[in-house]
């Protein structure tokens, strides 16, 4: 078996990269190491690894943008099993296997010999994603925040910050929209819509706590426009999955697909990468991606 290690250096600090070579060179198992250079290459990378048909572990090295190239490269092999070594600084996928996951997903080794299962994917518009797309307010607040990461004195948490406030105060909440999924059809101005394989985004929301990311089906909330202050009032329960809490402003549905058109061009954020068109067709992928995890971690949350 080949043990891939694809490392972008631009994700974490910057002595991120060199520590974690250095980790892997202790490895017991013969492993690869490919760095990338720029936007596309994990991709293309795993997707190299994934075709040549020998069994490999691919490791993404990372945050979750590098996951999802990585994932969306390997889709669809059975010959070929992912995961993420948590370098970047958001690693929102991990945390379905609990507070622990970044040290545990760090030990090499462990990870290198734990067990994998495969997981369901979510399809936007042709672009696979492991985690959560979402459309809205959430989606335009994680593409606006690029915008202030740059200036000087906001780190990552600021700049989130500083979109949010723009978003929702000269912005708007509302955008119309028509939705459908399954036998719910609405047309009107939605705050955002989720749609959940996996359960944590934006650095720690987590709209569905139950949610298994191999069951074959997909989470769905629509949260319709709401006033600022019903915004301000709900955002933290909906990030803590209280959505059962407010059956008026949250529509919940379980299924495979779901249809997003706008008036002008929505954006839909996939695992933290932004895709842009008028409609947005997600649905659960007839891919599935292995994804291995360290011995004695589990993904279901009764356990």
């Amino acid at each position: 078996m080949c043990h891939l290690f694809i490392i972008n250096p631009s994700a974490g600090k910057k002595k991120s990269t060199r520590l974690l070579e250095e980790n892997i060179r202790k490895l017991s198992v013969p492993y690869e190491i490919a760095l990338t250079r720029q936007a596309g290459d994990a991709r293309r990378i795993a997707r190299e690894a994934a075709e040549s048909g020998q069994e490999v572990r691919i490791y993404a090295c990372g945050g979750d943008g590098t996951l999802n190239e990585v994932v969306n490269g390997a889709a669809g092999y059975g010959n070929a099993a992912v995961t993420n070594v948590p370098i970047g600084t958001g690693n929102d996928f991990l945390k379905i296997f609990g507070k622990k996951c970044r040290a545990r997903f760090s030990d090499l080794e462990a990870l290198s010999k734990g067990p994998q299962a495969a997981m369901d994917l979510i399809d936007c518009n042709g672009h696979l994603g492991i985690d959560i797309v979402c459309t809205g307010l959430d989606a335009r607040i994680a593409v606006d925040k690029d915008t202030y990461n740059g200036f000087p004195l906001i780190t990552g948490i600021g700049a989130y910050a500083i979109s949010a406030v723009v978003n929702v105060l000269h912005k708007g909440i509302g955008v119309p929209t028509v939705v459908d999924c399954g036998d719910l059809h609405f047309d009107g101005e939605t705050a955002l819509v989720c749609v959940c394989s996996g359960r944590y985004y934006g650095g720690g929301f987590m709209p569905v706590g139950d949610n298994m990311p191999d069951d074959g089906l997909l989470e769905v909330l629509v949260v319709r426009k709401v006033s600022r202050l019903t915004f301000f009032r709900l955002v933290s329960k909906y990030g803590a999955g209280k959505y059962r809490d407010y059956p008026d402003l949250i529509w919940y549905r379980q299924g495979h697909d779901v249809t997003v058109k706008g008036q002008q061009k929505l954006v839909a954020v996939v695992d933290g990468e932004p895709v842009w068109s008028r409609e947005l067709r997600i649905g659960l992928s007839d891919k599935k991606v292995n994804f291995f995890y360290p011995a004695g971690m589990s993904y279901d949350p009764v356990k």
